[in-house]
């Protein structure tokens, strides 16, 4: 239609102002360079009370934007002595187009009066930047903006929108309970909820939807499925999943979704009848079936997986997906031979090398591999850490040290990885023996005023999600847990295991024994838990937001074992069944 429009204007000798409004329209919808020469063409040959009419300007503004020329727009806009707001609209709009959305912000604040069509374009910008900048800005311009625009429902979703991609649940959440409910604006606060870790709220949203005879979507039942991945529990998955109709449960989004969330719930079967069951499965079940191996220790199946997929399937999230599942399984050589056959080679797929490279301990080959990559690459700190973690797991001092020191040389303004960073080499000192000088490093860590990421532990009993932290006295059967938690704790020992000190990374004090220590880690209060609520219960499901610890490892193998009851850990890198045969899925390679 639009080159029918083109070759239809060619026809007219004088073209009034909406045939040239419609030739801008047609140029910015080819987006091609013929499109663009021929708008260009057309603005010279306009008389000069077209070249003042803001009218024809936003559109011609429009079509450069869209058609890439960039410059030629920004000086077409420079030079216009009248700016109107659809002019500015459609700079703004095609900043966003072309990811410059920082020009978005400065072009909006020369704007004294937006109309309603600015705010939106605007509150995308700060939704596509994600920042704190941003996120005050929307807050700053919600409270300015007329009482009138907020009967705009487009409006009032596209600045939920912005709230909830800055990372502001709450205030979007006090914005969504003003607003006239729609099945949009339910998705965006669920988004939000899950990009925070709070799938409980998430879920509370949908059963709230439901009250509200709202119709839910593709996109709200890959928001629970999303809830449910993070949550972990069998029981409550499948009973929500039920409640999605057949014709959501078809669609090939929500069978790779579903793949992924029972294989991130540690139920690996599961999300193997789904995909068995696809006739032809696209590249995104394949993925999602391959990081479910990955995530619980089947590095040979994912690896089979990967080569049965149709070479035009793989893109770099698979790549990323089968180096990982390669790393948590010790698959070294394959990961290898899979690494050097990739074409196009990522950040993201380096740093999933070097990380199975370190935690296989071929630390030279890792270092070696970041070097490669910075010859043509600004450093990565991701690569860092990855080198750092798998040293720390062989109390490599020596390492941990130069990699730290290194991290902070290259880095000095990432101050929260850094942080974790320290945690890491003090650790790191702590299992050597040398307390004092992890007791050093956290002393630090606490004088630079940083917080440190708080572990926690999840686990969900009677269809209640309950979470612990290390030590944690808030739930209200807390003597109940500790009394059995010390139940476990002589099992254990009778069992023959003995505490390793050198889990903890602070002096004691002088109330605290090693064993007090680390059976006051979140997963043991969580295990202790669901034995004081179900004393007989056979299998227990449990997130941890950190790497399990060492001892808390060994500890749980034999807890399994002795109780007899399959105890599932998802962590911070992998899934980790625990047997009743006192073994653990990753075979201690973690």
């Amino acid at each position: 239609m639009s080159n029918k429009a083109i070759d239809i204007f060619n026809k007219i000798e004088n073209p009034n102002e909406i045939i040239l409004n419609l030739l801008f329209n047609a140029c910015a919808e080819l987006k091609t360079n013929e499109a663009l020469d021929l708008a260009k063409e057309t603005s010279k040959r306009m008389s000069k009370s077209f070249h003042s009419n803001p009218y024809i300007l936003s559109s011609f503004l429009d079509a450069l934007m869209k058609c890439g020329d960039i410059k030629y727009a920004q000086s077409v806009f420079d030079k216009s002595k009248e700016k109107d707001l659809p002019m500015y609209g459609a700079m703004m709009k095609g900043y966003i187009i072309h990811n410059q959305l920082e020009e978005v912000i400065n072009l909006f604040k020369e704007i004294k009066n937006p109309s309603e069509v600015n705010l939106i374009v605007f509150f995308n910008a700060c939704a596509h930047l994600k920042t704190q900048q941003a996120l005050d800005l929307l807050k700053k311009i919600s409270k300015t903006m007329p009482k009138s625009y907020y009967s705009n429902h487009r409006l009032l979703n596209a600045l939920l929108d912005g709230f909830i991609k800055c990372g502001d649940s709450s205030t979007g959440e006090i914005l969504f309970s003003k607003m006239k409910k729609t099945v949009e604006n339910y998705g965006n606060l669920m988004t939000g909820f899950n990009q925070e870790n709070n799938p409980e709220k998430t879920l509370d949203l949908f059963y709230k939807m439901k009250k509200d005879n709202i119709e839910a979507n593709i996109i709200i039942y890959l928001c629970i499925i999303k809830a449910l991945a993070y949550i972990g529990d069998y029981s409550m998955s499948e009973s929500i999943i039920k409640q999605i109709p057949y014709s959501f449960v078809v669609d090939n989004q929500i069978k790779a979704a579903l793949i992924d969330m029972w294989g991130k719930n540690g139920y690996v079967e599961e999300a193997r009848e789904i995909f068995s069951k696809i006739p032809s499965p696209d590249k995104f079940a394949y993925t999602a079936m391959i990081n479910s191996y990955g995530l619980n220790g089947m590095g040979t199946e994912a690896v089979t997986l990967y080569y049965q997929m149709p070479q035009d399937f793989i893109d770099e999230i698979t790549n990323i997906c089968i180096l990982n599942a390669c790393s948590h399984s010790g698959l070294v050589d394959r990961a290898r031979f899979i690494f050097q056959n990739i074409q196009n080679k990522s950040e993201s797929i380096y740093g999933a090398m070097i990380d199975c490279l370190s935690r296989a301990s071929f630390f030279e080959e890792a270092q070696q591999l970041i070097y490669t990559y910075e010859r043509y690459h600004p450093s990565v700190l991701s690569m860092y850490m990855a080198l750092l973690s798998g040293a720390r797991n062989e109390k490599n001092i020596h390492l941990s040290q130069n990699t730290y020191d290194r991290m902070k040389e290259l880095f000095p303004d990432r101050k929260n990885p850094l942080i974790s960073a320290a945690v890491l080499l003090s650790n790191v000192y702590a299992s050597s023996g040398d307390i004092d000088k992890a007791s050093d490093i956290r002393i630090k860590i606490n004088k630079s005023g940083s917080k440190r990421k708080i572990g926690i532990t999840w686990t969900v009993v009677d269809d209640q999600i309950f979470r612990f932290r290390a030590h944690d006295q808030s739930h209200p059967r807390s003597k109940e847990i500790y009394a059995e938690g010390e139940k476990i704790s002589k099992e254990l020992i009778e069992y023959g295991h003995q505490y390793d000190s050198s889990w903890i990374t602070r002096p004691l004090h002088e109330d605290e024994t090693v064993e007090s220590v680390l059976c006051g880690h979140s997963e043991r209060l969580a295990i202790a838990w669901n034995f004081v609520a179900n004393p007989n219960t056979k299998r227990i499901h449990m997130t941890k937001n950190l790497r399990v610890c060492g001892d808390c490892h060994r500890s749980t193998k034999l807890i399994a074992a002795i109780r007899q009851c399959e105890i599932i850990v998802r962590d911070a890198n992998r899934l980790h069944h625990f047997y009743t045969n006192g073994k653990c899925s990753c075979n201690d390679y973690f």
